[in-house]
């Protein structure tokens, strides 16, 4: 059988996940690997055998062989790239957030529709093990009418400098980075509802805390305590069309006790917990139970996740699947991210 042929645009951090999951996947070939840093890209190339390198994405994608590409870029890049792939002829998966406004997510929207290729965004907790246990229980209507849910990703202290910590490049801070995460877990899990309105806020008061010592967290291969323009944290209630709401909130740094990370369902005949592992309390003969199903991986399982991903996703480009994660569910979601921000900004409520 002919393998794909894969090019990744962008050999930062996150390229290791889809790297690793493409060399694992027996229908690709990892065909290019294009890098501002040539000498990274060079290191990737040698490590997965890609046979050509590029630092211009135009380049990679003027190759008629390669079928798909990863985009593994900074956030305000990922648009501009994902429309160019996408007119190339070629399929797209492109790592979250979808791009930085809501009007850039239209536009990738509309030449998704005009190409007809297939475009995933990286809304990687979708594929989770446990995600899936828990969403055939919700399709099966054991959870009835989800109409609440709460979504957390709090870190006491973890801004990863460099274009995390650069609004220009990243579109944000936590919200953007990391609360998209449950933001979007939480939201498919409810059956994702068109939002109605936003009420949000976002905090800048702390800082990246450079200053602590004893404590290790993440840093970006260009940390520069120095620069920081992104949110602290932020919170936000968001309502839907459907009468259903969601609580959040996230943080890069806060006076917290330890890092929180939760994603709570609550439904008219059950409720359920997927993160930090997967509960379902449900009610029989007149009592409450929570059910704790045997499976692998109760919580979300970081290389299992991703390998999930791009398996799906070139399942998606054969045909053989449609993909959990359509650019239709990015553009609701910049709606909702960009509407907390939004909303912290002017101090109201935004309506859709």
């Amino acid at each position: 059988m002919k393998k794909m042929k894969i090019g990744v645009i962008g050999a930062g951090s996150i390229s290791g996940v889809h790297l690793d999951a493409y060399h694992k996947n027996p229908e690709v070939e990892i065909y290019a690997i294009c890098d501002l840093n040539e000498e990274r890209a060079k290191e990737k190339a040698e490590k997965y055998g890609a046979s050509k390198i590029f630092t211009d994405y135009n380049e990679l994608l003027a190759l008629p062989e390669i079928d798909a590409v990863s985009v593994c870029t900074w956030n305000n890049t990922h648009a501009p790239i994902s429309i160019a792939a996408l007119e190339a002829g070629k399929h797209v998966l492109v790592e979250k957030p979808l791009c930085k406004t809501v009007e850039e997510a239209l536009q990738v929207e509309e030449t998704v529709k005009r190409s007809g290729k297939v475009l995933q965004v990286g809304f990687v907790r979708r594929y989770g093990g446990n995600t899936k246990v828990l969403k055939e229980f919700i399709d099966k209507g054991d959870l009835g009418e989800i109409y609440y849910a709460k979504a957390s990703c709090l870190r006491r202290l973890g801004n990863p400098g460099g274009w995390f910590s650069d609004k220009e490049r990243s579109g944000g801070g936590p919200l953007i980075d990391i609360g998209v995460h449950v933001i979007d877990l939480a939201w498919y899990l409810m059956g994702r509802p068109k939002v109605q309105s936003i009420t949000g806020n976002a905090y800048n008061k702390l800082g990246n805390r450079s200053n602590v010592k004893n404590l290790a967290f993440y840093r970006a291969a260009d940390y520069d305590a120095n620069k920081n323009t992104v949110e602290d944290a932020a919170n936000a209630l968001i309502r839907f069309e459907n009468g259903a709401s969601l609580m959040v909130d996230v943080s890069f740094t806060l006076h917290a006790k330890k890092d929180e990370l939760t994603v709570k369902l609550y439904g008219t005949k059950g409720g359920a917990e997927v993160e930090p592992e997967l509960t379902i309390v449900t009610e029989k003969y007149d009592t409450i139970l929570n059910v704790t199903p045997q499976i692998d991986h109760p919580t979300f399982e970081f290389t299992g996740g991703f390998q999930n991903e791009i398996n799906h996703f070139i399942d998606a480009c054969n045909g053989r699947k449609e993909t959990l994660s359509p650019v239709e569910d990015g553009v609701e979601m910049m709606k909702i991210l960009c509407g907390i921000y939004e909303s912290s900004e002017q101090g109201k409520e935004i309506r859709y």
